[in-house]
């Protein structure tokens, strides 16, 4: 149960961006559109306190413009089927597993720390890698 919470937040979150865009709250471009400024914006949030390298920096980026051209598209206003929901939760968890391995033990404990503390996750029971 407080996984599917989990997951309507994350699609909620993400909706909220399509929404945004589709009214010109959000530039258009780079991959994946709003999408993928939505998901930069969201690793952004989850390194918070952490500098990484410039080759570190390369690896996330690669790492995010992946996900985001697999994030499946949504219709603003219409919520996304169950499928749908999985399929981008397994995306962006997949995503937080890929860049934690490339932190160090120290960064890692930070980066663990933000992904608690990320919103849709406070007070939901929600994990993280």
């Amino acid at each position: 149960m407080l996984r599917r919470i989990a997951v309507v937040g994350s699609v909620l979150l993400t909706l909220g961006a399509g929404t945004a865009m589709a009214q010109g709250g959000m530039p258009m471009g780079g991959q994946g559109g709003g999408r993928g400024q939505f998901m930069q914006r969201r690793v952004e949030r989850l390194l918070q306190g952490i500098t990484l390298t410039a080759a570190q920096q390369h690896q996330v980026d690669s790492i995010v413009s992946a996900t985001s051209a697999q994030m499946p598209a949504f219709t603003p206003g219409q919520m996304p089927d169950s499928a749908t929901r999985a399929h981008s939760r397994a995306l962006m968890d997949s995503e937080n597993a890929a860049i934690r391995a490339l932190l160090t033990p120290d960064e890692q404990k930070i980066w663990d720390t933000n992904v608690q503390n990320q919103p849709m996750r406070r007070g939901m029971g929600g994990g993280g890698q």
